[in-house]
């Protein structure tokens, strides 16, 4: 059976969530300047954050029986197969390392852009899936 729900890994998330506890105690305990205090608390801050809101948004991309469901961190959206334009992947080179994204078009002009932390999996592997389903998008 394929796979019909991608969203970012539970350890890394945890992980996140972990390491911004870690720093905010360390901010707080270990660190005498002020100036590093704060940098270090608003960096504690933005992992737990994050941490907080990739959990929120779980499962990120999911095919559902009413359609595409692209979750963010306030709605989630539903995307029928008409709704669609078209699915790709781009792909680009960053930092000597090949990058590669989802973007799902939409015909209201809308476009989901989801990365490998998004999808827990290899963009190539979940549009394989979503080719499989229909989701294809009128060329």
């Amino acid at each position: 059976m394929q796979q019909s729900e991608w969203s970012p890994p539970t350890l890394g998330i945890a992980g996140c969530g972990l390491l911004g506890v870690v720093m905010a105690i360390a901010a707080v305990t270990v660190v005498t300047d002020p100036p590093g205090r704060i940098l270090g608390g608003v960096a504690a801050v933005g992992l737990v954050t994050f941490a907080i809101m990739s959990w929120r948004a779980r499962p990120k991309l999911a095919i559902t029986a009413d359609g595409v469901a692209v979750r963010g961190w306030w709605n989630t959206r539903v995307l029928t197969p008409a709704d669609v334009k078209l699915v790709r992947i781009t792909e680009f080179r960053r930092l000597a390392r090949k990058q590669r994204l989802l973007e799902i078009e939409t015909t209201d002009d809308g476009l989901h852009v989801l990365t490998r932390w998004d999808l827990g999996a290899d963009p190539l592997d979940v549009l394989d899936a979503l080719t499989a389903a229909g989701y294809t998008g009128a060329q």
